[in-house]
């Protein structure tokens, strides 16, 4: 059988026209679902109806989210659990499936690893291919009109809860992924372009010195949480001087 994977943006208004190709020529797609209300899942049908593909619900395995002291092993756990739901729909159906990933499967996805986990077990025969989306740094970058990047210079590319490492190295351009309220203080004099839920109708962006928006970022999520149930943030702090 032959699975793709997809990047796929923020839903619709986001598909390359490969990747709308690609879905078309899909017998399915499957997609984990958390709870009954995850609108996250329900933006994935959207994608589907827009097509008329068939989402396949697969369970979400538990997954200890309370920062777990092996936060490492906490992952793989769930990663091995998710690997054996996704093969059970694979064998039962066969044909094409499309597995349909936000913003960009190369980026704090877990979608190719699973695939390959479930292509190397060898239970259920399968080819898979990627095909990339827009993610949450481009799509940051476009609304606030900056590149992520000063003349000559790198960008490092940090989860949150990595981010007081990253600083204390040197680094001092960074796009913080799923951001929170993790570790900025002492950044009060950074520059930060922020934004949650980026490419959906609870967007939210602030932008200015970590100092003077830290207040204004608490009463925006409060809002993208209110609206969607749900808040992914993503940052770009940049050092001063």
């Amino acid at each position: 059988m032959r699975v793709r994977i997809l990047g796929i943006g923020m839903g619709p208004g986001h598909l390359t026209r490969e990747v709308a190709e690609a879905l078309e020529g899909c017998d399915y797609a499957v997609a984990a679902r958390k709870r009954r209300d995850d609108d996250l899942f329900a933006l994935r049908r959207g994608v589907c109806d827009a097509f008329d593909l068939p989402l396949v619900e697969v369970p979400d395995p538990e997954r200890d989210r309370d920062d777990p002291a092996d936060y490492g092993a906490a992952v793989a756990d769930w990663h091995r659990a998710r690997v054996v739901a996704f093969e059970r729909v694979l064998a039962e159906r066969g044909g094409t499936a499309a597995f349909l990933v936000w913003g960009d499967p190369s980026l704090y996805d877990s979608t190719l690893r699973i695939v390959s986990a479930i292509a190397e077990r060898g239970n259920v025969p399968l080819d898979h291919d990627v095909l990339p989306g827009i993610g949450a740094p481009q799509l940051l970058a476009a609304r606030h009109r900056i590149v992520l990047h000063e003349v000559g210079s790198p960008v490092h590319i940090t989860p949150a809860r990595r981010l007081r490492e990253a600083v204390e190295s040197g680094q001092d351009n960074l796009v913080v992924m799923l951001t929170g309220r993790h570790g900025l203080e002492g950044l009060e004099e950074w520059s930060l372009w922020w934004g949650a839920n980026l490419g959906t109708d609870s967007e939210e962006l602030v932008a200015g010195r970590v100092g003077d928006v830290l207040p204004r970022i608490e009463e925006a999520r409060r809002r993208a949480r209110e609206r969607a149930g749900w808040v992914m943030d993503t940052a770009l702090l940049r050092r001063n001087g």
